[in-house]
């Protein structure tokens, strides 16, 4: 298998995780807080949703969301209280998907050429290391989804 078939069968396992931690919770179970310091499900999912607009654009692609909607999810970015400003769930789901499918048609694509492009002087990191420091950032924030979705009351299990 090459790497950017490992590469796109990892991205369909993160969105199939998200689709079924997200699946039967609505926009207001999403933006519910948990007791501690922490970020609601609709927050981790825009954060998860907006940085696939890095690997959009290093695929040469033009991103999804607007600079203001990144910033609302941005590392650091205020958390997602009531009265917050947000993207509506609905939005952030489906750009999952539409991120998924455009992404997919990127890796399937892209020259061995612009992978192996030096992205990072300092790291001498490239373009395909880094969708993949991007894709393992996006497994840690997946993970979280687990327990904010429990967070709505929802007592099930979705992986297990």
């Amino acid at each position: 298998m090459s790497d950017t078939q490992k590469l796109i069968q990892s991205f369909q396992t993160t969105t199939w995780i998200i689709n079924k931690q997200a699946e039967g919770l609505s926009h207001e179970q999403m933006r519910l807080q948990l007791p501690f310091r922490g970020n609601c499900f609709n927050w981790v999912l825009g954060h998860i949703a907006t940085n696939r607009d890095q690997v959009l654009i290093l695929l040469g692609q033009v991103p999804i969301f607007s600079a203001d909607e990144v910033a609302l999810y941005k590392t650091g970015s205020e958390p997602v209280i009531e009265g917050a400003t947000a993207v509506h769930s609905d939005k952030l789901l489906a750009a999952i998907q539409e991120s998924q499918a455009r992404i997919e048609a990127g890796l399937k694509t892209v020259s061995a050429e612009t992978l192996a492009e030096i992205f990072n002087e300092a790291h001498q990191q490239t373009v395909a290391e880094r969708i993949a420091g991007l894709h393992w950032h996006e497994t840690y924030h997946t993970g979280q989804l687990e327990i904010l979705r429990q967070l709505a009351g929802t007592n099930d299990r979705i992986i297990g």
